[in-house]
């Protein structure tokens, strides 16, 4: 018994000294760690030059395209008001009705006195006509004919006289119907039935308005201006080609007008309060969605560039000083900052005016492990990242 009981002790030592051995086996192959990974990798895009329509972005208001105040021209009291608040009128048509029982009197009496002229300038034309043949003839005197001839005249221009009277009353009656002066949208009246009104009054009567076109005036700073000119003048940008710029809105909620307009003109004098100059575009507006005062946004096309430079702004980061920066994938592969200017986004980018030229690798992701001057693994930006490594060995099945 005590000879197989030994023998059972040295085999169960012997294994446990083979497991050990094993195990300092093992241990010495993995005390060196996982193998040193690469370089770590980042998200480029290379830098190209593409063609760009460059808009600017103005605040501005609707006003209509034409409008008049409807005002009394002679005075009176308002008989009967002739349309309906709101709604749609034509030029000519009469708007109030003034008594015009004073106006028609005095048309009366200025026609009774153009009769009378008339009646008085036949008898001066007969005696003219006599006396220029008898004096002919010596047989009256040439200061007779004289003054039968400035009687005449004197007759003559009696008559032009009472007859422009004349037309003065009957304008004035005719101004007792008071009309619109233009086709449009008519708004509330101010007066009622039985009124007083008089002529060239300060307060209008009503106001119509023509919405079928309308106007958006914007305002840009001076210095805007300035730059877009000299953008032009150099050939950084150029002209769609267009006589006339096209313009866009955004209305007061953020949605898009329809229709575009065109921009007719600009002001010529600077505002010297502001330092900015009015522009004023002109918009169809068949189904009146844009009405009088309505704040809005245009968006004008100021030209094109054919060799713009854009990078995401998400590339883009600020150094101290505040100037724009971005980092490169440059020579051996390593990091490089670099300084740029820009001028304006342009959606979701930057419009780049130097630093860059075509065929830089601009880093877009992983930047944070983008230190300048460590070698990285350029990638295209959005493409999918390398599947990891293979495991190197499985563990073998232990052996029953």
């Amino acid at each position: 018994m005590q000879v197989m009981y030994r023998s059972r002790l040295i085999a169960t030592v012997g294994i446990l000294a083979v497991g050990l051995a094993l195990a300092g086996c093992g241990n010495k192959k993995n005390a060196g760690g996982p193998p040193p990974s690469g370089p770590p990798e980042v998200g480029v895009v290379a830098v190209k030059t593409e063609r760009v329509a460059l808009t600017t972005e103005l605040p501005g208001r609707t006003s209509p395209f034409l409008i008049a105040e409807v005002r009394p021209q002679v005075g009176g009291i308002i008989r009967k008001r002739l349309f309906s608040e709101g709604s749609d009128v034509k030029a000519g048509q009469v708007l109030y009705q003034i008594d015009p029982a004073t106006y028609q009197a005095a048309f009366a009496s200025a026609k009774a006195s153009e009769a009378r002229a008339e009646a008085n300038l036949i008898p001066a034309r007969l005696k003219e006509e006599r006396y220029r043949d008898l004096v002919k003839i010596k047989a009256v005197s040439q200061q007779d004919y004289d003054d039968a001839y400035a009687a005449l005249k004197q007759a003559e221009a009696d008559v032009a006289s009472v007859r422009a009277a004349v037309e003065t009353a009957r304008i004035n009656l005719a101004y007792t119907r008071i009309t619109a002066p233009i086709s449009g949208r008519i708004g509330r009246s101010t007066v009622t039935d039985g009124a007083l009104v008089t002529a060239s009054q300060p307060a209008a009567l009503a106001t119509i308005q023509q919405l079928g076109s309308m106007y958006v005036d914007v305002t840009q700073s001076n210095a805007d201006m300035l730059k877009l000119r000299q953008s032009l003048a150099s050939g950084l940008l150029k002209n769609s080609g267009t006589a006339q710029s096209r313009v866009r809105l955004l209305l007061e909620d953020g949605s898009a007008y329809p229709l575009p307009g065109v921009l007719k003109f600009s002001e010529v004098t600077v505002d010297q309060s502001t330092g900015s100059i009015t522009l004023r575009a002109i918009f169809p507006n068949p189904k009146n969605t844009l009405l009088p005062g309505m704040f809005v946004r245009a968006i004008l096309e100021e030209g094109v560039s054919e060799q713009a430079i854009l990078v995401p702004q998400r590339g883009v980061t600020r150094n101290p000083k505040g100037d724009a920066v971005v980092m490169l994938v440059g020579a051996e592969e390593k990091v490089e900052p670099r300084p740029i200017k820009v001028v304006r986004t342009v959606g979701d980018s930057w419009l780049v005016s130097d630093g860059l030229k075509v065929g830089d690798r601009v880093i877009l992701e992983g930047l944070q492990k983008a230190r300048p001057g460590t070698p990285v693994k350029a990638v295209p930006f959005g493409s999918a990242p390398a599947a990891p490594a293979a495991t190197a060995a499985q563990p073998v099945a232990a052996k029953k």
